[in-house]
């Protein structure tokens, strides 16, 4: 830990690493993915579940940051200090994901050739405001609610958890908040091991299934790490990040389990991940120090990174799905240095994003905002 813009509060960095190695693996993860012929076999089979990972730190961080300050914070400071924080990343996704759009036509997006301008623009406008747009409005044909940058999903349910916790349940007092994240866990395992699919993955599409997905990914995840915020008393652990950064890949790298013939085992395994293993990570992380000059510049080049990551990355990645696409059958051996470009370049557009445009706007919406 370290002390930070958090006043007197030490800032825990090394969840910030964190969210830096999810990140990262999310991207290997939309890499492998149309390599795979199901959902059943992808190389990198749990990536998605970086986005559980994702909300249960925010959770914890948000109650970190914001739950002894609301003598003095109303819910429009609240909401304003999500919003220069969110909000940036998600116009620039989108613009880069309009600008890239018409350049990754392709036998999968059979829409894209068919869609004027001004329809494309109305959806990247939408965009801005992460409202989700109906099937009605679907330009690329995947039925995103988002479909300039797919990633943008998560970010609508991200601000669904931080209006219910500003708008009543920062209010439950940590017993009524544990009853709460029982009750969702609890709704999070019944549909893990008995959804058809098997897995816990969905959230993207403006219907009903996707909504109450989305709903339950958000809401045990975001709130526990809310109520691990309020209960946890760190230790000291030593090596946390690497342990931490072990156990986060250990998971997101995981094979299917149970094959189609025991879809519900996977959901087990997936539930037992949110449910159990990621606050065990949060914890640890928030109870180890970091130690070393070395480990401090990691923790803090893969937490700035990991935000304009998450939210750039996948307008390449359209790129390199479309290219596999139109050549059918191809294997691994021969996507590897695409995927490495698309990889290596993710990384730099984040970066790029962040020094150039991500930093500079926040600042300035701050001093705006003061």
């Amino acid at each position: 830990m370290t002390n930070n813009e958090f006043g007197t509060k030490p800032h825990y960095q090394i969840l910030d690493g964190l969210r830096g190695v999810a990140a990262l693996i999310v991207v290997v993860f939309h890499l492998t993915e149309p390599l795979a012929s199901s959902h059943l076999d992808n190389m990198i089979n749990h990536g998605y579940l970086a986005v559980d990972f994702f909300f249960l730190l925010s959770g914890f961080v948000i109650g970190y940051a914001y739950d002894d300050r609301w003598d003095k914070l109303t819910i429009g400071g609240f909401l304003r200090r999500r919003f220069e924080r969110l909000q940036p990343l998600v116009v620039l996704g989108m613009t880069l994901g309009a600008i890239g759009f018409y350049f990754t036509d392709s036998t999968i997006w059979p829409l894209i050739h068919t869609v004027p301008i001004w329809k494309m623009f109305v959806v990247m406008l939408i965009g801005y405001t992460l409202i989700p747009i109906p099937l009605s409005m679907d330009i690329r044909g995947w039925q995103e609610m988002h479909p300039l940058n797919s990633v943008g999903w998560s970010l609508f349910f991200e601000y669904i958890a931080n209006i219910l916790y500003a708008l009543g349940l920062r209010k439950l007092s940590t017993k009524a908040l544990a009853v709460f994240v029982v009750l969702a866990g609890a709704v999070l395992l019944h549909f893990s091991v008995t959804n058809p699919n098997g897995d816990i993955a969905g959230g993207w599409t403006l219907n009903f299934e996707h909504m109450r997905i989305g709903m339950t990914r958000t809401l045990f995840p975001f709130f526990a790490g809310l109520l691990l915020s309020r209960i946890a008393r760190p230790a000291r652990i030593r090596h946390a990040f690497l342990w931490c950064s072990l156990l986060v890949a250990a998971v997101l790298l995981m094979p299917r389990i149970g094959g189609k013939d025991h879809l519900w085992l996977n959901g087990l395994y997936e539930a037992f991940c949110i449910i159990v293993l990621f606050p065990l990570i949060v914890y640890i992380g928030a109870s180890g120090v970091v130690r070393s000059e070395t480990e401090d510049k990691i923790c803090r080049f893969l937490g700035n990174l990991s935000y304009p990551l998450y939210m750039t990355h996948y307008v390449l990645v359209y790129f390199y799905v479309a290219w596999v696409s139109n050549n059918k059958g191809i294997t691994l051996k021969q996507a590897w240095p695409y995927a490495l470009l698309t990889f290596s370049g993710a990384i730099v557009l984040a970066y790029t994003s962040l020094k150039l445009y991500d930093e500079p706007v926040r600042a300035w919406l701050r001093n705006k905002s003061a």
